[in-house]
């Protein structure tokens, strides 16, 4: 027998069943291998009347203490419970704001930040525990959304990295070159179609892929279509869901892609800018099925035949091609 184990019921019923036999303490606890002192307390805690010892009641008053000796929650308090309800569904504080006031005001009801969290996670703080989903949750600033740990990675939505930016080539980097192109989607509605968006990053020229779901495989044929007999060097997209495929890219036309890192847009800045021009006639929250192909077209040309100032007023058609146009 292992030491600071606690008596079993087995255990107890051998207990009573020696005890009951008139056996001395130092012989019951040989018997059963324990120390004599654990028998000792045992009789001496839960002995119910005129020396009757029963192991089944022995057990259960063994659970209750084991209940009782642990530490309550916190919130079991009702005047911190209504506190902490008041001042979160009220007043809209956040569990910072509440722990760290009713440390100053209340030190006597001190409670932690992450147990206030804990029960609104658990809702324990809804007026109905039977709730689905995040419930009170959503009232938070971040509206229940999982925070990061420190160091911690982001795995929601990662996709496969084929390159990294870090490896992409000094002539992409320096926009030395055409064919180096920065990838994204622009969307509308929520839940609905999507435009994919590529722009080359010395030139500024503009491709447009008409309305497609925003998923991976759609996304990446759009690409296809659109890149197919245009120079092709790179291919620098963000790290969303839509473009998982993009091997599928990489195979047919031989572009390889790199990635940024996750949440870092400047990376793509040529891209996100163009995304902002392409916005003045797709607004965000718009509807992008009543956009025509003819009509997305155009709006493309309209941007390539726009004088840049980072072009010295050239157009990105200009540059792309090698042409001089007349437009005024």
């Amino acid at each position: 027998m292992g030491h600071h184990t606690h008596l079993t019921l087995e255990e107890r019923e051998m207990i009573m069943a020696f005890y009951h036999e008139g056996r001395s303490i130092c012989e019951i606890a040989r018997l059963i291998g324990r120390n004599k002192s654990t028998i000792s307390r045992e009789l001496k805690r839960n002995h119910l009347w005129a020396r009757v010892y029963i192991a089944v009641r022995a057990q259960q008053m063994y659970v209750n203490r084991r209940i009782e000796c642990r530490p309550h929650m916190r919130l079991e308090n009702p005047e911190l419970f209504q506190i902490v309800r008041k001042q979160f569904l009220e007043h809209k504080w956040s569990p910072e704001q509440i722990a760290n006031r009713i440390a100053m005001e209340r030190p006597d009801l001190r409670i932690s930040t992450n147990t206030i969290y804990r029960a609104i996670y658990r809702h324990l703080l809804d007026y109905n525990k039977y709730v689905y989903g995040k419930g009170l949750a959503k009232k938070l600033r971040h509206k229940g959304k999982r925070r990061l740990r420190h160091g911690e990675e982001h795995l929601q939505g990662k996709i496969k990295i084929s390159n990294n930016l870090c490896d992409r080539p000094e002539a992409a980097n320096k926009r030395l070159r055409l064919g180096d192109w920065e990838a994204d989607t622009i969307v509308g509605k929520l839940g609905g179609p999507c435009v994919v968006s590529l722009v080359d990053r010395k030139s500024r020229y503009l491709l447009l892929g008409t309305p497609v779901e925003k998923q991976a495989e759609p996304v990446c044929k759009s690409m296809i279509s659109i890149l197919r007999g245009h120079s092709l060097e790179t291919v620098t997209p963000d790290r969303g869901k839509e473009f998982a495929f993009h091997e599928m890219v990489t195979k047919r036309l031989g572009v390889p892609f790199f990635f940024p890192l996750p949440r870092h847009p400047w990376d793509r800045g040529t891209n996100e800018n163009t995304n902002g021009l392409v916005r003045e006639y797709m607004p965000k929250g718009c509807d992008i099925n009543q956009f025509t192909d003819s009509e997305i077209l155009w709006i493309q040309n309209e941007l390539n035949t726009r004088p840049r100032k980072c072009l010295g007023f050239r157009t990105p058609y200009e540059v792309y091609y090698s042409e001089t146009l007349h437009l005024v």
